[in-house]
């Protein structure tokens, strides 16, 4: 196949224009051939670092990556908007950027002026223009409000008029950058099944996306950029569900290190969880600690559907029990009870407890629906007279291959009669 983007190398160094640091002039970067060059690695950001892919055409590449990981200055550079530091990068075919919002718009005039201009900026006569500009209108949606100001236009108005012109351009490689999740549902819907025709023209896509899901239903790959560098390439729910373990493992860690820290300093206490986390009790019995734990004993938080997990806590005793309960739930973010179990429950009679003691739950496959969740855990008496109650002490996610609704993904398969027939995936 013949590849549409080839990205070889590319590295994409900015000046730092902090005070205190080196100010380059004119003179110096023309002799120099560069703003950055001869500048010490100190006085510049690396926004990307030897960068490397390449796209076939007629095909859909996702981008991935948190704030600041380089995915916009990647498409930029793309799309011939800024040069690169060092490496190349090759496009065949017309190019039509939706990257930045509002780009490209004269906010003074009106939406008809700012179609024909932005038109021409990707290369469309006139004529052209004239004979597709009912369509832009059309599937902009914005009729009424066609010449009004666009600096009058809400954001998602200025969305739909970028890419309804960008769409009509007849591009060969699309670039699309998150600004259509400011879009509303209904043209978000018409834009991905624009999207489907375009690529079933044998067109080339390549988008910078948040939303997970998105990338993992239309791209044919995707790449994973962390602080500027390719962290991973590949098939784009392998790379996806990469992403959300190294985000929920950040998390954790950094959670940790931000409880460690408050510890010392006497502002928080042992156990405290995430953001809207509660907790009361006597602390006659108090829950120190809490991890889930993987089958190889460690630390996890982003799991696939049915995957084994262990929830463990530390506990300590301020004086002998003889009346306790374990328990732990599990809950949706906005508080829908998924799963939930204790030892009275589950037939345990209480004898002792006391001094410093750790407590697991294992469940051999946590059949969660793909999603985030967050964990409860307590120990309590047997009326449920309250030691020690941790609501929303640690959050997690789910991911699964396979779609679904609901919180709960049981054991199934599908039956069919003969007469049912279904074609082989490719």
């Amino acid at each position: 196949m013949t590849s549409a983007i080839q990205v070889e190398g590319l590295t994409k160094l900015y000046r730092r224009s902090a005070p205190g640091f080196k100010l380059r002039t004119l003179k110096s970067a023309l002799l120099e051939g560069s703003l950055t060059k001869g500048l010490r690695t100190e006085e510049t950001i690396r926004a990307l670092s030897e960068v490397s892919f390449e796209v076939e055409k007629g095909k859909a590449f996702g981008v991935i990556g948190s704030n600041g990981s380089g995915k916009s200055t990647l498409l930029k550079t793309v799309a011939g908007m800024i040069k690169p530091t060092a490496g190349r990068v090759v496009v065949d075919g017309r190019v039509a950027a939706l990257i930045e919002l509002g780009a490209g718009f004269h906010p003074e005039i009106s939406g008809r002026e700012n179609i024909y201009i932005n038109g021409a900026v990707l290369g469309l006569s006139r004529k052209e223009i004239d004979r597709r500009y009912d369509d832009i209108v059309e599937f902009s949606g914005l009729a009424d409000f066609i010449e009004e100001p666009v600096k009058n236009y809400s954001s998602g108005m200025y969305v739909r008029l970028g890419f309804a012109v960008a769409i009509h351009t007849d591009p060969d490689v699309l670039l699309v950058d998150e600004v259509l999740a400011v879009g509303d549902e209904a043209f978000q819907h018409r834009c991905i099944r624009r999207i489907g025709e375009f690529l079933g023209l044998g067109k080339t896509l390549m988008m910078v996306s948040h939303t997970l899901d998105l990338i993992e239903e239309y791209a044919d790959e995707a790449l994973w950029l962390e602080g500027g560098s390719k962290r991973l390439l590949g098939d784009p729910r392998r790379v996806a569900d990469a992403y959300r373990q190294g985000v929920a493992e950040d998390e954790g860690r950094l959670h940790r290190e931000a409880m460690e820290e408050r510890l010392q300093e006497g502002e928080a206490e042992p156990g405290e969880g995430v953001e809207g986390s509660a907790r009361w009790g006597t602390r006659e019995a108090e829950i120190e600690a809490v991890r889930m734990l993987d089958a190889g004993g460690q630390e996890r938080y982003h799991l696939e559907s049915g995957d084994p997990i262990a929830f463990e806590m530390d506990v300590r005793c301020r004086r002998p029990l003889t009346d306790f309960v374990f328990g732990v739930g599990v809950f949706t973010p906005r508080g829908t009870e998924c799963w939930g179990t204790n030892t009275h429950l589950e037939g345990f009679t209480s004898e002792s407890l006391e001094g410093a003691t750790t407590v697991r739950l294992a469940c051999p496959a946590l059949r969660l629906a793909p999603g985030e969740y967050l964990l409860d855990v307590a120990v309590h008496a047997r009326d449920g007279y309250p030691y020690d109650y941790r609501r929303r002490i640690l959050s997690f996610t789910v991911t699964s291959p396979h779609g679904g609704v609901g919180v709960y993904f049981p054991v199934h398969r599908w039956e069919f009669d003969p007469s049912v027939r279904w074609k082989k995936r490719p």
